[in-house]
């Protein structure tokens, strides 16, 4: 009896390239080129800045916008860094660096640009965050201190039981100027017994006196003007 014959089946090998749908991902050149800004595409920093200056690219990114929130005002503006997220990294490394033999239980974040960097700070510090808020924005309980900025009088609230006692504590904020805002959320900090270690900035502008206002407290500040 013949031995019955069978057929070798066959494989074929389909290029890695051939099975990507249709939907293939844009271009460079297929995108428009208001999706480009010299912000986002920005140079990476230098090795070593000018003058020995290790954030004169990060600080190359912030913003001076005149007569903002009011006339005879250059405010600041720091929504430009943080578009940068190599810049961001750089800010938020060089305020955790100071802090890390600092045992720090607690960061509170004042609203709002605080809360960006605040909590950013907080997990790299394994520490809880807190947020201090302005009026009517916490849903319990909280505690409430009234205070003068450079621009009018407002209030910061912090919830009731918070920080517990005894608490390593440190204050962040985007900007340091006359530090009202922060010395009052100092007060919301001690007023829960807390420690309050340092306060914590990513810019600091020297000359409205706000470090003197915070002392004897530890002012630690990345970017100063």
């Amino acid at each position: 009896m013949a031995a019955k014959k069978t057929k070798k089946k066959t494989r074929t090998t389909v290029p890695p390239t051939t099975l990507r749908t249709s939907a293939a991902r844009p271009t460079k050149s297929s995108l428009p080129p208001s999706f480009y800004s010299a912000r986002t595409l920005s140079p990476p920093p230098p090795r070593s800045a000018p003058g020995g200056d290790r954030y004169a690219w990060a600080r190359s990114l912030i913003r001076d916008v005149p007569d903002f929130p009011k006339k005879g005002i250059l405010f600041k503006d720091i929504t430009t860094l943080l578009a940068v997220p190599r810049a961001f990294h750089m800010v938020l490394d060089g305020m955790a660096e100071r802090l890390i033999g600092d045992h720090v239980d607690a960061i509170v974040g004042i609203e709002a640009r605080g809360f960006i960097f605040g909590g950013a700070l907080a997990a790299r510090l394994n520490a809880s965050f807190v947020p201090a808020r302005k009026p009517g924005k916490l849903p319990a309980a909280a505690d409430r201190v009234a205070y003068i900025t450079e621009y009018s009088t407002a209030e910061l609230e912090m919830h009731l039981g918070a920080i517990r006692e005894g608490a390593r504590v440190v204050v962040v904020d985007d900007v340091l100027a006359t530090g009202g805002t922060a010395q009052a959320a100092g007060e919301l900090v001690r007023r829960q017994g807390g420690e309050l270690v340092a306060y914590a900035f990513v810019v600091e502008l020297g000359f409205l006196g706000g470090r003197e206002k915070l002392a004897p407290t530890t002012v630690e500040s990345v970017i100063t003007y």
